[in-house]
């Protein structure tokens, strides 16, 4: 989403939680932890992070439990302070679909989730997404499109994950790699 955007859909929740609709209160009294948290599933739901979200994501990505588990929990929580996390369901499935991925869905990390070793004994990357992953991404009220990473190859030739902005020149490597190693019969 462009920089536009996110202040249009912020002016949109925002102008709607000031008439009552979604919030009992008007929106001038989220304050503290409430309001970060209403922020983050705004500044978490989009593939651009503007300056303004930098508060609410720290707080967030700050969150840190002894057990990983215990840290999506505690994230989950936190974003559930904000008054329209429960409002509808499909709220609660982007609340819950945040907490999961946020943070862990990029292409590092997703080339490390999902590394196995193949029949070869060499290191392998799945070709496909873990499940918290396609929640966050395939969600309605997200928008990756521009931004989500992307796979190059295949998982058995040294396939990859690597971020969107950086596709084209990475399949062009990839293909050229592989062109080589078929030429010389690897």
């Amino acid at each position: 989403m462009r920089r536009f955007d996110m202040k249009k859909i912020l002016a949109i929740f925002l102008g709607i939680s000031a008439l009552g609709v979604l919030f009992p209160t008007s929106a001038q009294e989220l304050t503290g932890e409430t309001r970060l948290a209403c922020e983050a599933i705004l500044c978490l739901s989009s593939g651009t992070r503007p300056t303004e979200c930098t508060p609410s994501l720290r707080h967030y990505f700050g969150i840190s439990k002894r057990r990983f588990t215990d840290t999506i929990r505690a994230r989950t929580n936190f974003l559930k302070l904000c008054p329209v996390s429960n409002q509808t369901p499909e709220m609660q499935s982007l609340v819950n679909a945040l907490g999961r991925g946020s943070g862990r869905c990029g292409a590092s990390d997703l080339n490390q989730a999902q590394a196995y070793w193949c029949e070869d004994d060499s290191q392998c990357i799945r070709d496909s997404m873990p499940s918290y992953c396609r929640a966050v991404y395939g969600h309605g009220y997200t928008d990756f499109v521009e931004y989500q990473p992307r796979y190059v190859g295949t998982p058995v030739t040294g396939g990859f994950w690597v971020e969107a902005k950086d596709y084209e020149q990475a399949l062009a490597e990839y293909n050229r790699k592989n062109q080589t190693r078929v030429l010389r019969g690897y």
